[in-house]
């Protein structure tokens, strides 16, 4: 009756730099490779956030760094 049970692939993991919330009551992080900012403020609860390791699956962000796109327009 196992016929359904579909084996389980091993996802690949690495040791990923993330940001971290402060607010001990926040779960809050992010990667830190899709962080607009270089000192980032958690979303959740606007508190600032450290740097921190977590052990991730891997995952490639297409979108290059995030932290060099300029934000707005510039009036002259």
């Amino acid at each position: 009756m196992n016929y359904r049970k579909k084996s389980l692939e091993e996802i690949p993991e690495e040791d990923t730099s993330i940001w971290s919330c402060t607010d001990e009551s926040c779960k809050g992080w992010m990667r830190d490779n899709f962080a607009f900012e270089h000192e980032p403020t958690c979303r959740l609860c606007e508190s600032p956030m450290v740097r921190a390791s977590k052990m991730l699956p891997i995952l490639n962000n297409s979108n290059g760094d995030l932290k060099a796109i300029k934000k707005g327009v510039q009036i002259d």
